[in-house]
């Protein structure tokens, strides 16, 4: 039997790299004291309530989950004032995104990103094999103007992330007015938001659902609410994008326990507004140890921040595993990612980075 090839765009796809998990290194190099700052988790893990409201539930895995996502739906309503009918339920943020290129997106078809953003958009145009428009980054950030420019007359999607991953950059609400007063009507626009918890002052996404029924904004319970084992995620859009991304979910695509844990997750405002503190303090003290070694960074809206080592970034990646530090190369020259960790980590961390920089003679007082 003669090989059949995939479909194209398959075909010349490269997978996805997730950060390397604790256990790996582990077996690797035998080390046991690891700190991970690799996949931007909330280090303090998922709340109290969250561990009680699944162990009450742990009688239920025999069971399908609800298809509809009622229980997870109706707090979603409650929480952000929007319909049940306006709700898209994924396994992650990552299902969504893929959901939103499937449904509207064709090989003939054309998407707009910009340069340093999150990988899997340009892995979900290219498995479609549609056209892949990336849009030279400003710095670090998104060019919105440059992004609105680059659309073409068969253009169907734009992906944009605010903050964006992995530059951790962000735009205000006025300059994406000004970007969607120049989006024809006709393609459809994702705001993702994996991050927005982070700083909630700096962006009202949800104002804008209204006014513009091309927008579709995507939330995920990775990050902030500490779910990232569970895959939650959820998109906000109109009555009518929402019908099409319904047709193509999966059924039972997010598991009953992580509906319940997102519920929980949902209505713990006290352990979102620690998760924020705890942030807050450590990027002040990344910041802080990145000064002291003389070491450049971009400011960051998120929960991790890129940082130039001026050094070859995967050099230094592989220098900082053997001191059990776990971080991300990006694809940015002599830059790695760093996810904000307890004030402990971010400490070891900072020691073994001056250590394999050969910076160790700098003060690096690595104190919140």
């Amino acid at each position: 039997m003669s090989f059949v090839p995939a479909n194209e765009g398959i075909s010349k796809l490269k997978p996805y790299q997730p950060g390397k998990p604790i256990s790996e290194l582990e077996r690797e190099l035998g080390i046991t004291d690891i700190v991970k700052l690799a996949s931007n988790e909330n280090p303090l893990g998922c709340s109290d309530q969250v561990k009680q409201a699944v162990a009450a539930e742990l009688a239920e895995i025999g069971r399908y989950p609800d298809g509809g996502g009622f229980i997870l739906k109706d707090q979603i309503c409650a929480q952000f004032g929007v319909t049940a009918d306006c709700i898209t339920l994924g396994n992650g943020s990552n299902d969504l995104l893929e959901m939103f290129a499937r449904a509207f997106v064709s090989s003939s078809d054309s998407v707009v990103y910009s340069q340093h953003a999150f990988a899997v958009y340009a892995l979900v145009t290219q498995a479609i094999n549609a056209q892949a428009i990336e849009v030279p980054a400003k710095g670090f950030a998104h060019d919105l103007d440059a992004m609105a420019a680059a659309i073409q007359d068969n253009t169907k999607l734009i992906f944009i992330a605010n903050p964006n991953n992995p530059t951790g950059t962000w735009f205000e609400e006025a300059e994406f007015e000004a970007f969607m007063q120049k989006v024809p009507a006709s393609v459809i626009v994702v705001l993702d938001e994996a991050y927005v918890e982070y700083f909630p002052e700096n962006f009202n996404s949800l104002k804008f659902l209204a006014q513009y029924p091309n927008i579709i904004v995507s939330r995920t319970l990775s990050k902030c609410y500490g779910l990232a084992a569970l895959r939650v995620g959820f998109a906000l859009a109109s009555k009518q994008v929402t019908d099409f991304l319904n047709r193509i979910r999966q059924p039972f695509n997010v598991n009953h326990l992580a509906m319940v844990a997102a519920v929980a997750a949902l209505k713990d405002e006290d352990f979102i507004e620690q998760s924020r503190i705890v942030n807050k303090a450590g990027m002040n003290q990344l910041e802080q140890g990145f000064q002291s070694l003389g070491l450049d960074y971009v400011a960051s809206r998120a929960n991790f921040i890129l940082v130039d080592v001026q050094a070859d970034a995967a050099q230094t990646f592989n220098a900082l595993l053997k001191e059990g530090v776990i971080v991300r190369p990006v694809g940015i020259a002599n830059h790695l990612r760093v996810s904000i960790g307890t004030e402990t980590e971010n400490a070891k961390f900072l020691s073994a980075l001056a250590k394999v920089l050969d910076l160790a003679s700098n003060t690096v007082e690595g104190k919140a």
